[in-house]
């Protein structure tokens, strides 16, 4: 890759690994529907104003409705799952489970029809299954009501974050990166604001409460689709959705070395196994000919 490349990938990985702190500690401040809306509108008037100060022209022809259905899925189910999961099974484990998205975008894309089924793809998948269940069925902590909702929540946030990256690869293919991200956060955030009414804030959020919100909204979302989908047409998609292993590896060593967040040995076969299945689909170990998969970008 030209240097530019590796930066953009470092720069993703490092974001999105401390994303998952930064979304802990807005969740604490605006509960998780709030931190989900707040940070949603954040991203989609950030692109938007900045696209109007630079004078960048934005084509929505493609129409509300395929941009509904990719804020629904990827923005307020993906995050809104994921904020809700995480308290309760901590950064690491989500994490490791956030890394599954390839394996389920690529079940879904074959099942949709857009792909057919590779025998790396399909031993892939079979090794992301044994390695969700070996971190569900050996956790670090005890296995409790919350604990299993959390990992169900965190799962659910992955599936459907799989379904509008195949959608949108699908029905909004001719459309541009700042009109998607653009439209998907407003979605995202009106169809989230609404469960902050059942969900209020737990307090009055401080001065630090807005500046985590506004790194997580500008910086976290925002800037850095801009950069993955720039990185996706510069070294391809299949070399770019790779970041999620580095956004895992980051957001792991933050959660056990930072936080004190414990991790068992099956838990840490299971996260190699998913990364061993991962890099299946994604065709970086091949097992015959592959080909790249949908992609989509962490939390």
């Amino acid at each position: 890759m030209a240097p530019r490349d590796v930066a953009s990938y470092l720069f993703l990985a490092l974001v999105w690994g401390s994303s998952f702190v930064v979304m802990d500690h807005n969740i604490q401040a605006f509960g998780w529907a709030g931190s989900v809306s707040f940070r949603s509108f954040l991203a989609s008037g950030t692109l938007f104003l900045a696209a109007r100060a630079t004078g960048r022209r934005l084509d929505f022809s493609c129409g509300p409705f395929p941009l509904f259905v990719v804020g629904l899925t990827t923005v307020a189910m993906q995050l809104g799952f994921l904020s809700y999961g995480l308290p309760q099974i901590g950064t690491a484990m989500s994490a490791i489970l956030v890394a599954t998205i390839p394996l389920f975008t690529m079940l879904i894309a074959a099942l949709w029809g857009v792909e057919r089924f590779r025998l790396g793809g399909l031993v892939g998948v079979l090794l992301g299954a044994a390695g969700i269940v070996l971190l569900v069925g050996f956790p670090s902590q005890p296995v409790t009501t919350a604990f299993l909702i959390g990992c169900a929540a965190t799962l659910a946030s992955t599936l459907s974050a799989a379904f509008g990256s195949v959608y949108a690869g699908r029905r909004l293919a001719k459309t541009g990166s700042w009109e998607i991200t653009i439209g998907a956060f407003f979605f995202g955030g009106l169809l989230s604001l609404p469960l902050v009414a059942l969900v209020p804030l737990p307090g009055v959020p401080g001065l630090g409460d807005i500046g985590t919100l506004l790194i997580a909204g500008v910086l976290m979302s925002a800037i850095t689709y801009v950069i993955f989908y720039r990185l996706i047409a510069s070294i391809g998609p299949t070399r770019a959705i790779s970041v999620e292993f580095g956004v895992t590896g980051v957001a792991v060593t933050i959660g056990t070395l930072l936080l004190n967040e414990p991790l068992t040995l099956p838990q840490i076969a299971g996260g190699v196994v998913i990364a061993a299945g991962c890099a299946l689909v994604l065709g970086v170990i091949r097992l015959g000919r592959a080909e790249a998969v949908a992609e989509h970008p962490g939390a």
